[in-house]
């Protein structure tokens, strides 16, 4: 069992840091807004931190999980830090889906002081999160992922060390790549099978035992035709997370027609008032 300061408690990191304290682990949380940290601690009996500093003084680990870059480097760095307060021999676990690039750095300003660094985004969305089967891809030393990989156990169902610091969230990168094409399809596909006059429920039946089967389509595919948008991972979130893919793609001299095109549809759905609506309303925009 560890000693393990949690920082970030939104739709992810709300229940991952209760099946760290549920496991046994010994966890101080923090949170830019306090009440969401009291609340955690109500439920799960933990305790609270009023700074990233303090919430990482005498841990063995430091699990991170918040909205963007900005956010990562506000939690990590400077006075209040978490680095300021991470002994040398802990170990910083990134979950952020963020760019590789703030990985470096922070890998690099982790290094001077002795500390680990992992970056470690995940893939499985709140339902994932709440039951504990996250799939999680991760970039660091061998050493320290060995070290992460059993804490980290608490709330995933595979996990693996993909290669170096950085490593993990290209990963990332070519999941959102993935989904943002599968999505889509889906869309089309409903769409199409609507206004042939087909029983979208029978043809669902049909081609997801064959070629076509997905996560996306098992789950998702009933509200996509029911238009409800109102859960799972937000428009707003995906552009994020594209921009990152995309902006990586420019670096690396990859081309992405797809998810570029399929980002600006996302914009589409933005204009529409769906920016918290589940990445699933790509059909909206088709149906309207």
């Amino acid at each position: 069992m560890a000693n393990i300061a949690f920082l970030g408690l939104g739709v992810m990191g709300f229940p991952m840091a209760g099946h760290l304290q549920a496991r046994g682990h010994k966890v101080t949380v923090y949170n830019r807004t306090a009440a969401k940290a009291r609340a955690w601690a109500e439920k799960y009996g933990g305790g609270v931190a009023s700074t990233p500093r303090e919430a990482a003084a005498g841990q063995e680990f430091v699990f991170a999980c918040v909205g963007n870059d900005d956010d990562l480097r506000s939690v990590a760095l400077g006075p209040d830090g978490a680095l300021e307060g991470l002994a040398g021999g802990g170990v910083f676990v990134d979950h952020t889906t963020a760019s590789a690039e703030v990985e470096r750095e922070l890998q690099a300003e982790a290094a001077g002081r002795g500390v680990g660094f992992v970056d470690a985004p995940v893939s499985g969305g709140q339902a994932g999160a709440e039951s504990g089967a996250l799939s999680i891809m991760c970039g660091g030393a061998e050493g320290d992922y060995a070290r992460v990989e059993p804490v980290i156990a608490a709330y995933a169902k595979a996990a693996r060390l993909m290669g170096p610091v950085g490593s993990g969230q290209l990963a990332k990168m070519v999941n959102q790549i993935c989904i943002a094409g599968v999505v889509q399809g889906l869309a089309e596909g409903l769409h199409f099978a609507r206004l042939a006059g087909l029983d979208a429920e029978a043809v669902i039946a049909v081609i997801s035992k064959g070629a076509a089967q997905s996560w996306q389509m098992e789950n998702r595919w009933r509200t996509m035709a029911e238009g409800r948008f109102d859960f799972g991972f937000a428009v707003d979130w995906m552009r994020k997370d594209l921009a990152i893919c995309l902006d990586e793609a420019r670096r690396s001299g990859a081309r992405l027609p797809t998810a570029a095109l399929v980002d600006q549809f996302y914009a589409e759905v933005q204009a529409m008032g769906g920016g918290r609506w589940d990445t699933s309303s790509l059909i909206a925009r088709l149906d309207r």
